[in-house]
């Protein structure tokens, strides 16, 4: 696997990589852009550590409202917040924010186009131990369905970083996805962050691999064990769901002939229903989406619950395997 320089990514095989949480990328973001802008206020429903608005809090008290556990009113008064002038961050478990709250986003904020930014935090199997309930795995459906927002999932805690600055750069309303758990970090300050535009990590010819959140990870590593084997396999990070980089979709399908989306979320209404959707106008190609199989998940460590559903590097190589034989045929 030959990563593509342009990206400016760091060895994923390297044991040194450090770890870190993309909701640690968002509250650290948060903090810095807060130092910068007084018009921003952060609010969180009752779980501001976990959510990591801490530091912002500690920081800019003032500017810091602690709703309790009624994410619905958190929603309504950061959209009067933004009617107002501010530039409101709000921040929960996406099982309850856009989980208990999708009404007040989609009339306060979506349909009024208000300049609200949303964390939605612990989502998918990774939240592990916290049990079906609280992994979230239908809140990318959920959002990108909406009008006027846009929905990003980053892949670690550099682009976590970067997609809050660039919500507090752009008007309207953002739902940023992020991780409990620590993953590695392997972007850096320098790899491109545009939205709406897919990073190409690395290129190849056999078959093309999108993933976007923590899987990115994982679809490298499965790249670097597969070109072992002779396949060679493209990856490409979506972390914009809600925007397809259309172009760059069809220019790997042509190429590839097949494609492979993965994501820590349903497979209905998430990343591999936005790339079909896109396809299907571009140039329609067979995809194999994996994500959950319209399952509800269970307790158990992060990683191991990932790896029962096959949502690891492991499950992408037997996916393309299996998608190589087909092409066989």
């Amino acid at each position: 696997m030959k990563l593509n320089p342009d990206m400016h990514l760091l060895d994923p095989l390297s044991p040194d990589l450090k770890k870190a949480a993309t909701r640690n990328g968002f509250g650290a973001a948060l903090a810095e852009i807060g130092a910068q802008d007084e018009t921003v206020v952060a609010l969180s429903a009752d779980v501001s550590g976990s959510v990591q608005m801490s530091e912002f809090a500690k920081k800019f008290p003032g500017r810091f409202i602690q709703v309790g556990v009624a994410e619905q009113n958190m929603a309504a008064v950061a959209a009067g917040l933004a009617y107002s002038g501010k530039k409101p961050y709000i921040g929960a478990f996406a099982v309850f924010s856009p989980g208990r709250n999708w009404e007040q986003i989609r009339t306060t904020i979506c349909y009024a186009n208000a300049n609200v930014k949303i964390e939605g935090s612990h989502v998918g199997l990774d939240v592990g131990e916290d049990g079906a309930t609280h992994q979230a795995l239908e809140d990318v459906s959920l959002m990108r369905t909406l009008p006027n927002m846009t929905v990003i999932s980053p892949c670690d805690f550099e682009e976590a970083k970067k997609a809050v600055y660039a919500a507090w750069k752009s008007p309207g309303p953002f739902y940023i996805r992020c991780t409990r758990n620590a993953t590695p970090t392997f972007t850096t300050a320098e790899t491109p962050f545009d939205v709406g535009k897919m990073n190409l990590l690395c290129d190849g010819a056999d078959i093309a691999v999108v993933a976007a959140g923590r899987l990115v990870f994982d679809a490298l590593l499965a790249a670097d064990a597969l070109s072992r084997e002779g396949i060679s396999a493209a990856v490409a990070n979506m972390h914009t769901i809600s925007s397809p980089d259309a172009s760059l979709l069809e220019k790997l399908a042509r190429k590839c002939g097949s494609m492979i989306t993965v994501e820590d979320h349903q497979v209905k209404g998430g990343l591999g229903s936005a790339v079909c959707e896109a396809l299907a106008d571009a140039y329609p190609a067979r995809v194999r989406r994996m994500g959950m199989e319209m399952k509800f998940g269970e307790s158990g460590k992060g990683s191991e619950v990932m790896r029962k559903y096959g949502l690891d590097k492991d499950g992408i190589i037997k996916a393309a395997k299996e998608e190589m034989g087909r092409k066989k045929q």
